[in-house]
């Protein structure tokens, strides 16, 4: 067996290094005590053997008592023999276990972590610290008391409360605030060495990273000055900087140090310096009237220097983990997981060049519709998992708002990279639900240098030119295509998104109707959307519509026909009575739970039927979007209106996919119309479809009937309404009225 596998199992084993350790570390470890003379007695001012046994617990548990007792025996029993080493093998270990006890149970989680963490602090000073000195020295107090130390016969009989054991306790309380962290460090280190790396690597990561090499020389320069001057013998031409005065000063130097350096690198080096500076007290303190006062005070101030010392310097290494957490979040979306658009930026700023792969997922949309927005999240999640094997170290995969993603690559080969990156895009499956969802992903890139202070537009310009990609199946160089066109397009496109947005605010839009007759004599009107531009003139909506769509204005401007159809009607109620009319709807107000709502809140207020409404929607929308569609379509037929399948014949599957769909009327396409009288095919599939009409009980209106010859060619096939030039040209609404007045006007 391999000898480092033997030694990793067996090392926690109480006869392993639970027994060794404490022998070899308590003769060492004594050699920091330090002892004082006053005029009652000895006192001690730094005592770490307590310190060692409770760091020794905290790490072995049970496992290190067998060799804690053991380690005392050996030291004490050649000094005091076998009557007083029984007792401090006792008083050793009823500290250290009730000590480690109440820890175990209010810090159950102890193990996991360091000795910095702020949320234990307090648990650590009282278990470790406080608890633990204050039970040594009662029991030490009541054994001497009773005669169970003979070599502390000065002991017997003494008040407990006077000075001397004021600073034998401020003496254990500084050697277990220092030493318990101290010989935890040494104990992990002698168990495994490799710890010393990673303790230097967190030591490193704890640093506050404005803190230059020159700042920390300057540092320990200071220090070690202000260790010499406090250590230096007393002589005739000592001055008050060689005088406990000294020590004073050290506790701003070490402030310094604790808020910009962290813990795991002052904690040790203050437990050094306060050792060499406590055993070396007395060059610094030199008998005097008052000693004992003054012993009692400075050993005070190394109790009080160690907390503050050490607090301060888990609160500032706590706050630059959590300052360095916070700053990690800001370039990190919160919901996708991924670097975000602020990360993107410092990504550019940080490399001289750089080459952006834009990936848009129109698609996707479509998709969240049916089954909600947690499909882009893992969309997103595991495209940029399948990605990252083909990128370097400093490359990533960026978080953009909606369906899409940016890469930032280095420049060298980078557009074999790119083309390699889209054959990889391609291969990649996503299921969901059980199902394989494989939405197209076009693909777009540029070359820039930093600094990139347009990179909002240069986003924008790439997802244009990214959509090209998806019909091209290629990816697109955004320099080959000319920035300047596509800059112009967004522009024409954002000039018309406005101008969209004042025509609902003011009402600019123009309504006009053209008439759709029966063959029985009834007539029913089409409404048909202009738009007023600025100069008067009228906009076709083949022009504006795909922006409205492309920003979401679409059913905003359904609203606003069907409001201002329905104001018609309710104004000229008596001058056309069960006067019917067809209004078209976009793809979004079909897709929107509430637009049933929202249409019969206004056939309320201008007290309309609802069978005087005909909602056109065209076939590619409704069988494609099934579900969502066949839901609206159905509440709109329940509230009176009646739905009509505009340009029919066009869409893929049409004659499979009709019979799930519940219509009213059925308008076929005029591409078929144009040609019925001179191709025969097109006469065949008119008839076909009004036959399939028939069979759903769906009136048929004919589009495009121009001529005297197509309006006999589709009468003589049982069509019930026509529509065309023939029939009457579109005009404004207004106009409807006076030429229905004309019409029925008596000759």
């Amino acid at each position: 067996m391999d000898l480092k596998k033997l030694y990793i199992r067996i090392r926690d084993k109480w006869w392993a290094l639970p027994l060794i350790l404490p022998s070899l570390l308590l003769p060492l470890l004594s050699n920091t005590n330090t002892f004082a003379s006053t005029a009652t007695g000895n006192v001690v001012l730094f005592y770490l053997p307590l310190a060692l046994m409770l760091s020794l617990m905290l790490f072995f548990g049970w496992a290190a008592l067998p060799g804690i007792a053991i380690a005392i025996f050996w030291y004490k029993f050649s000094q005091v023999g076998w009557y007083e080493t029984l007792p401090v093998i006792i008083h050793f270990v009823v500290t250290v276990v009730l000590s480690w006890g109440g820890y175990h149970v209010f810090a159950p989680r102890r193990g996991q972590v360091y000795h910095g963490d702020v949320r234990l602090v307090f648990q650590r000073m009282f278990w470790q610290v406080f608890f633990p000195a204050s039970l040594f020295l009662v029991i030490f107090q009541f054994a001497a008391f009773v005669g169970m130390y003979d070599s502390k016969p000065h002991l017997m009989g003494v008040m407990p409360f006077n000075i001397n054991a004021l600073i034998d306790y401020q003496a254990l309380l500084v050697g277990n605030l220092v030493g318990v962290p101290l010989c935890y460090l040494i104990i992990r280190i002698i168990r495994n060495p490799c710890y010393v790396y990673s303790y230097f690597s967190q030591l490193k990561l704890q640093i506050d990273s404005k803190v230059t090499k020159k700042e920390i020389a300057i540092w320990l320069i200071v220090l070690s000055m202000l260790m010499v001057l406090l250590c230096m013998p007393l002589n005739e031409d000592s001055s008050i900087l060689s005088t406990n005065y000294t020590l004073s000063l050290l506790l701003p130097v070490m402030l310094w140090g604790a808020m910009r350096y962290g813990y795991k690198f002052i904690s040790p080096l203050w437990a050094i310096l306060l050792i060499v500076s406590i055993n070396y007290y007395h060059r610094y303190m030199p008998l005097y009237s008052g000693y004992d006062n003054q012993l009692a005070i400075t050993s005070s101030s190394y109790l009080v220097f160690s907390f503050i010392v050490n607090y301060m310097a888990i609160l500032a290494t706590r706050q630059r983990i959590v300052s360095s957490r916070a700053r990690r979040l800001a370039y990190l979306d919160p919901v996708v997981h991924l670097p975000n658009l602020r990360a993107l930026n410092r990504a550019l700023k940080n490399a001289p060049w750089s080459a952006l792969c834009y990936l848009r997922v129109p698609g996707m949309e479509l998709l969240i519709k049916n089954y909600g927005i947690m499909l882009r999240i893992q969309y997103k999640q595991q495209l940029s998992h399948w990605i990252s094997p083909l990128l370097a170290q400093n490359e990533h995969v960026f978080q953009l708002s909606g369906n899409d993603l940016v890469l930032r690559l280095n420049t060298e080969s980078h557009q074999q990279r790119i083309e390699a990156l889209d054959i990889h895009i391609k291969q990649f499956r996503f299921a969901w639900d059980g199902m394989q969802v494989q939405p197209q992903v076009g693909v777009s890139y540029c070359y820039v240098r930093s600094p990139v202070n347009h990179i909002y537009l240069l986003l924008g310009e790439l997802s244009t030119v990214a959509e090209l990609s998806i019909v091209t199946n290629t990816p697109e160089n955004l320099q080959r295509r000319g920035a300047m066109n596509l800059q112009r397009g967004l522009k024409d496109k954002v000039a018309m998104m406005n101008l969209l947005q004042r025509a609902l605010e003011y009402d600019r839009f123009c309504l006009m109707a053209q008439p759709i007759q029966g063959v029985r004599g009834d007539v029913y009107h089409e409404i048909l959307l202009r738009l007023k531009d600025q100069n008067g003139g009228m906009i076709n909506p083949d022009i504006f519509l795909p922006v409205a769509h492309e920003f979401g204005l679409s059913s905003s401007i359904d609203l606003w026909v069907i409001e201002h159809t329905l104001q018609f009607m309710a104004v000229n109620r008596e001058k056309m009575p069960a006067q019917r009319f067809a209004i078209n709807l976009s793809p979004t107000s079909m897709c929107r739970a509430r637009f049933p709502i929202e249409v019969n809140k206004l056939l309320s207020r201008y007290q309309v039927e609802a069978w005087q409404l005909i909602f056109e929607v065209t076939e590619s929308n409704v069988l494609v979007d099934a579900e969502h569609a066949q839901a609206t379509l159905s509440q709109l037929q329940q509230l009176g209106c009646q739905i009509a399948i505009d340009d029919f014949g066009t869409g893929y599957a049409s004659y499979a996919r009709l019979k799930n769909v519940n219509a009213n009327i059925l308008k076929i396409d005029g591409s078929f119309i144009r040609n019925i009288v001179s191709n025969s095919l097109d006469y065949q599939i008119v008839a076909s479809i009004c036959h399939l009409a028939r069979m759903k009980k769906m009136s048929v209106v004919a589009e495009h009937v121009e001529s005297e010859e197509i309006r006999n060619a589709v009468s003589s096939l049982g069509i019930d309404y026509l529509q065309g030039y023939l029939i009457g040209e579109p005009q404004r609404l207004e106009d409807t009225l006076r030429n229905r007045r004309q019409t029925l006007a008596p000759e």
